[in-house]
């Protein structure tokens, strides 16, 4: 193996002397091993492999063995072909015979930003404050000679500016001087032995070969002198190496990313460049010189699919990968092979083990192997023993309760965690097992070997075991859990999307509910649908006044109204003590988006409570199969997709936290009965659940039976997230059996008999489906799976006739209709296909209106946010320009989100499309909820707010309008900046704006530069954000009024005039009650007169996440 990484082959550069020597052989390179120059130089960098089947994850392992990578940080690296271009999945079998002469590469292939020095990113440890670093020595040493011959061979590109010259000459350096440390060599030694040049690019070399004597001579001189200075501080081999890292991440600037070059399906000669990176994750553009647009990150993916491409009906080399996120949008992308196919989709697949789920994968095409042998034997990685003591501890089942893990330490090895009972109170014990070299499994105590590690761990739960002289019963199995943290979860520094804190949320309670209203005058009631369980069902009319209707009811003197078909939920007043639940259900739907999720319109709330939805055409699912599995029309096909779409929305609602508790299939409702002929698959919307399952008495969830699951029978607090995971096998069950479930005819003794004897449904013939039905039917909740995974096994099934799911039409996404150019930016919206909803909210300028794009014509389609001007002169509408190209340019977690635009009447009529937010602007969010929101909730919204603020400030925009009325509300814990009809662009090499034309303007939230000299600038949105935070601090009350009061009454003319002496005056807005003395200072900062002397959002980010992680002093 290598000498030293000076003498290591240079990866990114080869010529023929790497590869195999010999048929029957493969070998697969390494950049550096621990103490490499004890070894022959002929077998430097390689391991060799002859007769034999290898998985490329076998050949990691045994490249890992010899590098002395741990388990836990294996899973950084991957294998790569030998000319670089392009990476094995880790299920890839590698076939070694006569005729075999192929070489791999070793490589760290997984990259995170900041992995060192400030806002870093980092392991996950047992509590907060315990983070692991993301990478251990051995590991660093590898990413360094990976590194530096990549920085050699030109397998990183570097331009030879002046500046770069410069560096790349400090590097060389940094790399001499690490030589001689390694060598042991003095400083003569070295720099007789070693030529700088050999240090460097090698286009800088061929570069520095061309100059004339006196400089190379002179470059020379200036590297020994370095050389002799940096040798003073007698630095270690490993602190060079970090330097080198450090100086070498600089040099390249942009974040580590794979790029891989695609084309949309169906489109002729549009390539398209996909880039994913570990910051950022997976973005798109359409050249190399244009902006990325981002797509996804890796917590927001819930389905990758792989499909053979066909031309003219015929099957190609090509490969169409899909990728879907939690909101139904669909990337996809053709690949010109199936091993770039592969590549792509094991990157994203590993990412997202790295970042979110370690128990996870996407698809069974890059499946590493040991991931399903742990996921056969309810096994979790390599966690510490730190994490698995913690996990039993917070499980409660006490003695005998255990885990099993792959062992942090040795590849070969798993370790039996369990508790006992000890006279001073809970100890835990770990029993090793041993993987044997002829594949059995053994542990001390037990002189039989086992075949598997199932066989093993089913004869010690049946014997007592011993461990250190303690006699040890197994009992309660803690299998892997979804998104569980540990030492194998990565947080990236600075990112967004953290992982939940704990595996489920609680109900909402009565003063946390939200709804619309809508008064009973307005509802037309017709015909009846049916009834509940406490609701009787009418189909109705919403009468409502757009207001275009109210423009034209002005002019024509007679009323107009828009009307929409509804269904009216009216609770029965003989159920009134169940008016709370049904409100919350209510409150719990209306605040939530999704394509496969019934829309809720509001309440009505009088002498009867009416929950308002949309209508839906076929009405429920199991009437809809019993009336029409004879016909045709339902096939295992129609069924399957039906799954599957049932499925992506309770994976949404499980990404939330949010138990439905009462699905079935009259709680699924048919959309569209889709057109197998044309490639249209059927359409789903899942209903509200009702009253909550946790409030329901003992009969009427008997009466559930066997949709409710078994613990809410023993107990209705238990429904959790696991619940509805039982609920979706029983009701796949129900529709493969078109509707009818003959359980439900039984007396409720027998129902209850049903469960107490742990009976199951009777299997499918469909066998692939019955074993994905048994899993969420197990009467064990942790052993059901998470629904990305049930999806996941969905894509993999056969249908009954044999028709793989790949061979369907390509318009056939499975969660829908899949129209590429709907995904792809610009989005340009047919007037025709929005659908007015409801208005959303109107300003001085515009007016924001819910509707929902619908190409199909079939209720099918997105709800989006619309705005439009309320008068269009040329103006305005260049100012509404304006806006919506500040607004395309933006994308960020706290930003709302562009969708697109909308022209009518030819090119007249402009509209501005985004995404839709349910709970409305934060002010009247603050001012409906002032008791579910705490001093922390608060902090959250500043927070999130400061880091929109502060990522608007790096790309030079400024607001100008930054308000609580302007902040929309996504969920309760997430907000986002909206309204940039104010907002401008910084004039290059100006820190401020200066506002030729004022026109309306919001002054009390304004700096006093703005109002005297209309000077806008970063410092001035500051200013406006100390007023924010009173908002917040106060509950969304006027700030105007408060002004106003302080100052005394004034003429209109003279506002301006007075709050400008006012704030001279130092006059601020006075301390909200109940506000801690830390926020308020942080407010007064704000308000600094001076705009120098205000903070810089940078500075505001980290001083509110202290307060948030901290206790305030608030004012009595």
């Amino acid at each position: 193996m290598p000498p030293t990484e000076e003498d290591s082959p240079l990866l990114g550069n080869r010529s023929g002397s790497l590869s195999s020597t010999g048929a029957g052989v493969l070998l697969v390179h390494l950049y550096h091993r621990p103490n490499s120059f004890q070894l022959a130089p002929d077998s430097a960098g390689s391991l060799t492999f002859t007769y034999g089947d290898y998985t490329a994850e076998q050949l990691c392992v045994a490249a890992a063995k010899a590098c002395r990578i741990l388990p836990v940080y294996h899973s950084l690296f991957s294998l790569a072909t030998e000319d670089l271009s392009s990476w094995y999945p880790p299920n890839h079998v590698f076939h070694v015979d006569e005729s075999c002469n192929k070489s791999a590469v070793y490589r760290i292939r997984f990259f995170f930003p900041n992995w060192f020095g400030l806002r870093k990113s980092y392991r996950f440890g047992p509590a907060n404050d315990q983070e692991k670093p993301v990478l251990d020595y051995p590991t660093m040493d590898y990413l360094f000679a990976q590194s530096r011959s990549d920085f050699i061979s030109g397998q990183m590109d570097v331009s030879l500016t002046l500046e770069t010259q410069e560096t790349c000459l400090s590097l060389a350096v940094l790399d001499m001087l690490r030589i001689s440390k390694e060598r042991k060599w003095n400083l003569e030694e070295t720099l007789r032995t070693i030529s700088y040049k050999s240090c460097l690019p090698e286009k800088l070399r061929s570069q520095l070969q061309t100059q004339n004597f006196i400089i190379r001579k002179r470059i020379r001189h200036h590297v020994s002198r370095s050389i002799r200075k940096i040798s003073v501080l007698q630095t270690e081999s490993r602190s060079l190496k970090l330097k080198y890292l450090m100086e070498l991440e600089s040099l390249r600037g942009a974040p580590v990313q794979e790029t891989f070059i695609t084309k949309a399906p169906a489109v002729k000669e549009a390539t398209w460049l996909i880039r994913v990176s570990g910051e950022t994750g997976i973005s798109t553009s359409h050249s190399d010189t244009e902006t990325c647009q981002p797509f996804c990150d890796f917590p927001e993916i819930t389905d990758i699919s792989i499909k053979q491409a066909s031309r003219d009906g015929l099957p190609v080399e090509n490969r169409v990968v899909s990728i879907t996120k939690t909101d139904s949008r669909v990337l996809e992308m053709e690949f010109l092979t199936l091993r770039d196919a592969l590549s792509f989709v094991s990157l994203v697949d590993g990412y997202y083990r790295l970042t979110v789920d370690t128990q996870h994968y996407f698809c069974k095409e890059v499946a590493p192997p040991q991931l399903l042998e742990n996921l056969e034997n309810q096994c979790h990685g390599p966690i510490t023993p730190e994490f698995a003591t913690n996990k039993l501890k917070t499980m409660g089942h006490g003695a005998g309760s255990y885990l099993l893990r792959r062992s942090p330490e040795d590849f070969g090895s798993y370790l039996l965690t369990t508790c006992i009972e000890t006279p001073i109170g809970k100890d835990f014990k770990s029993i090793l097992i041993q993987k044997n070299k002829d594949g059995t499994f053994s542990t001390a105590g037990v002189c039989k070997k086992f075949c598997s590690l199932r066989e093993l761990m089913g004869v010690c739960r049946q014997f007592h075991l011993q461990a250190d002289g303690i006699t040890l019963q197994l009992d309660t199995h803690c299998p892997p859990q979804p998104k569980e943290k540990s030492n194998l979860l990565i947080a990236r520094g600075g990112s967004c999307h953290q992982l939940p804190t704990s595996p489920s949320a609680p109900r909402r309670a009565i003063n946390q509910m939200m709804f619309h209203k809508i008064q009973a005058e307005n509802l037309v009631q017709l015909e009846s649908l049916g009834q509940g369980t406490f609701t009787r069902i009418y189909r109705g009319i919403r009468k409502e006044q757009t207001e275009e209707e109210e423009e034209e009811e002005e002019e024509e003197g007679e009323a107009r109204n828009h009307t929409t078909d509804i269904v009216m939920k009216v609770l029965d007043l003989s159920h009134c003590n169940w008016v709370e639940p049904f409100l919350e259900a209510a409150s719990m739907i209306g605040q939530l988006s999704h394509k496969h999720l019934i829309l809720l319109y509001g309440v009505c709330v009088g002498a009867e409570n009416i929950m308002v939805q949309e209508y839906v055409k076929h009405g429920a699912l199991d009437t809809y199969l019993r009336r029409n599995h004879a016909t045709g029309k339902v096939t295992s096909t129609w069924k399957l997709q039906i799954a599957k779409q049932l499925a992506y929305v309770l994976n949404f609602l499980e990404d939330k936290k949010i138990v439905h508790g009462n699905i079935s299939a009259k709680k699924v409702l048919l959309v569209r009965e889709g057109d197998a002929v044309r490639g249209i698959p059927p359409f789903i919307k899942l209903s509200d659940p009702g009253v909550s399952t946790a409030v329901l008495t003992k009969d009427l969830l008997v009466d559930r039976i066997p949709w409710v699951a078994p613990e809410c029978l023993e107990d209705s607090k238990k429904l959790a997230l696991e619940s509805d995971k039982w609920s979706f096998g029983a009701t796949i069950w129900e529709i493969c059996n078109n509707g009818n479930m003959p359980l439900t005819a039984k007396e409720p003794g027998l129902k209850l008999k049903f469960y107490q004897d742990r009976h199951l449904l009777p299997p499918l013939k469909w066998t692939e489906l019955a074993n994905l039905v048994g899993q969420c039917m197990d009467y064990n909740p942790q052993q059901r799976p998470a629904f990305r995974a049930i999806i996941r096994d969905l894509n993999s099934l056969i249908t009954s006739d044999y028709e793989l799911l790949s061979d369907l039409p390509a318009t056939d996404s499975f969660g829908g209709y899949s129209d590429m150019s709907m995904c792809q930016d610009p989005n340009l919206f047919e007037d025709r296909h929005l659908k007015y909803i409801s208005v959303l909210g109107k300003g001085n300028f515009g007016s924001v209106e819910l509707c929902r794009y619908d190409p199909l014509g079939d209720s099918t389609g997105e709800l989006v946010a619309v705005k439009r001007l309320q008068q269009s002169s040329p103006e305005q509408r260049l100012d509404f320009e304006r806006e919506i190209a500040i607004l395309r340019a933006l994308h960020h977690d706290y930003i709302v989100a562009y969708r697109g635009v909308c022209y009518s009447r030819g090119r007249n009529c402009l509209r501005l499309v985004m995404e839709y937010l349910p709970s409305g602007c934060l002010r009247n969010y603050l001012q409906k909820n002032p008791e579910r929101l705490d001093l922390k909730k608060l902090l959250l919204y500043a927070w999130q707010v400061c880091k929109g603020m502060e990522y608007l400030g790096s790309q030079r925009y400024i607001h100008r309008d930054l308000a609580a009325r302007n902040i929309l509300v996504e969920n309760e814990n997430r907000v986002k900046i909206g309204d940039f009809g104010l907002a401008k662009i910084l004039p290059h090499g100006k820190e401020y704006y200066v506002v030729r034309e004022p026109g309306q303007s919001p002054i009390f939230w304004y700096a006093p530069e703005s109002l005297a000299d209309n000077i806008f600038s970063q410092e001035s949105d500051v200013w406006s954000f100390g007023i924010f935070l009173y908002e917040l601090f106060t509950y969304g009350s006027k700030i105007s009024e408060e002004f106003l009061r302080m100052m005394g009454h004034s003429k209109p003319l003279q506002i301006v005039c007075q709050l400008l002496e006012f704030l001279k005056g130092n006059g601020r807005l006075p301390p909200p009650a109940s506000c801690p003395t830390e926020v308020y200072d942080l407010m007064l900062s704000c308000w600094a007169f001076m705009p120098n002397q205000r903070p810089r959002f940078s500075e505001l980010a980290p001083q509110i996440e202290t307060l948030r992680n901290g206790r305030s002093k608030a004012r009595g």
